[in-house]
């Protein structure tokens, strides 16, 4: 039976994106192909910080946490793309619909999860990541974002923002981004304020240039951290 290294599994409300507010059981995978400046989630980098788990298990503890309000069971991280074959398993096994939280990276173990119905792909800047940033990295996301609205499953792209982000390199990407997706117009850009959100008390127009400049090429929404407000995991 196939095994992943899990961080945690748990019940707890949607903070960010289109599904905010939503409840959800979240399977947290350990492992991480990149190494972004804002993540939140430090202990599933490592792969090490996780604990081996089978597909029967995580489908048990999933039932055992479910509640009448239980809307998906999100597979995040870390990168749950990682362990694709896994998570398509579980899906399989589970009367929920499974929701992906993804870099993008890895188009081909995305591809695999053929079964999803919910997607958010957070679309990476140079400047949020630690390690030197590939160019293959945008490339690879943008065929992601075409594969899955071309399977139909909902997918949303989340960007997440920092006040002294310069406002011609945030255009140049959404600008290039518009012109790569194959069918915008099912699309929808999440600009997510980097938190605590005490960070934008002097730049609370700027959030407003980032929204304008997303909606000169595509739908655009801006959401913080809800659960960050709500003081939950």
């Amino acid at each position: 039976m196939l095994e992943a290294p899990i961080v945690e599994i748990f019940s707890s409300i949607q903070g960010e994106g289109l599904l905010v507010g939503r409840r959800q059981i979240f399977v947290r995978f350990a492992g991480c192909n990149l190494n972004c400046s804002y993540c939140d989630t430090e202990a599933s980098k490592s792969s090490k910080n996780g604990t081996l788990r089978n597909v029967d298990y995580v489908v048990n503890k999933i039932n055992e946490l479910k509640t009448p309000d239980l809307h998906s069971v999100s597979f995040t991280g870390g990168e749950p793309s990682l362990y694709a074959d896994f998570i398509k398993e579980v899906i399989d096994k589970i009367n929920f619909p499974g929701f992906l939280e993804t870099n993008g990276i890895l188009t081909k173990e995305i591809n695999k999860i053929d079964n999803l119905k919910y997607a958010s792909l957070d679309i990476k800047l140079p400047e949020n990541l630690e390690d030197a940033f590939d160019s293959k990295i945008i490339s690879s996301e943008i065929d992601s974002i075409n594969l899955l609205i071309d399977k139909g499953i909902n997918v949303y792209c989340k960007i997440v923002v920092f006040p002294n982000l310069d406002l011609k390199l945030f255009e140049n990407l959404i600008f290039n981004v518009s012109k790569a997706i194959n069918k915008k117009d099912n699309l929808s850009i999440i600009i997510q304020p980097v938190s605590p959100i005490e960070l934008w008390k002097n730049d609370k127009d700027k959030l407003f240039k980032f929204s304008e400049i997303t909606g000169k090429y595509m739908d655009v929404l801006i959401i913080p951290q809800l659960h960050k407000f709500m003081n939950i995991e």
